[in-house]
């Protein structure tokens, strides 16, 4: 008896659980809720991608005279993902080293550890010019290995492989598939490493702020953590070594109910 009654408080505190998650307010899930659609706002941050530790470079170097460029080129290489019939090529890139440095050729150890791409771009072309090594060059900088990671209450948690250098909160949220129902909209955390040091910042995706994040735009690397609403959290405590009784139970309280029914309708 003492075993049935707490399957059954189990089962009454399931449902209470999905009752209150099914009662969630409008405004505990709207996203920018103080924002006048109306006004329109002036994007002032820099979102450029800075280079750190570990960071994967694809740095190539075009001129007029085809030949002049070539030993500053890294070669392409031919490489196949399971069984694909045909080979895919990529071009070999520059790892920024434990001192954020990179060896380039001809031009040898460059410091590239907090540098933006526009910055490292100049940086090679003046450097070319100046040492009278190539007088028209051509130099385009891109990351090989821009990736952000959504876990927690999304759809879809996961990494994800960024093409260009600019990816916004909202935007990596949505490759994930956006937040669950059991997500807090007001605790979206971006955990984010930077000259040794790790920084969590969270964030509300109800308000406005959420653009004058220094984590708005985000880094290669950064970690998008949705913290589970009290619902969720509720649910965790019905483990799998009670999931068959409480089943078992719902089915009775079913069964019961339906009889119950069925009497009355005779009666």
């Amino acid at each position: 008896m003492k075993e049935l009654s707490r399957i059954r408080l189990n089962v009454v505190w399931c449902s209470l659980v999905l009752i209150c998650a099914g009662c969630a307010s409008r405004k505990d899930i709207v996203y920018l809720q103080d924002v006048d659609p109306f006004k329109q706002q002036e994007i002032i941050q820099n979102y450029e991608v800075i280079i750190h530790q570990d960071d994967l470079l694809s740095i190539m170097v075009n001129s007029k005279d085809h030949e002049l460029a070539l030993p500053f080129n890294m070669p392409m290489v031919s490489y196949q993902i399971g069984n694909q019939s045909s080979a895919q090529q990529r071009v070999l890139g520059y790892l920024v080293d434990s001192k954020g440095n990179i060896d380039f050729p001809i031009l040898g150890t460059i410091k590239v550890e907090g540098l933006s791409r526009s910055q490292l771009t100049n940086l090679i072309k003046n450097r070319l010019m100046k040492e009278d090594l190539i007088k028209d060059p051509i130099v385009t900088v891109q990351f090989l290995n821009f990736k952000v990671s959504v876990m927690g209450e999304v759809s879809r948690p996961g990494s994800f492989t960024i093409s260009g250098d600019r990816v916004t909160l909202l935007e990596a949220l949505s490759m994930a598939g956006d937040l669950t129902i059991y997500g807090k909209r007001d605790r979206v955390a971006v955990i984010r490493e930077k000259e040794g040091r790790r920084t969590v910042l969270f964030h509300d995706l109800r308000a406005s702020d959420l653009f004058q994040s220094p984590c708005y735009y985000l880094q290669q690397n950064d970690i998008v953590y949705v913290e589970p609403n009290k619902a969720r959290a509720g649910q965790s405590s019905i483990n799998q070594n009670n999931s068959v009784g409480v089943w078992l139970s719902a089915v009775s309280i079913l069964t019961s109910v339906v009889s119950l029914i069925v009497t009355v309708n005779k009666k």
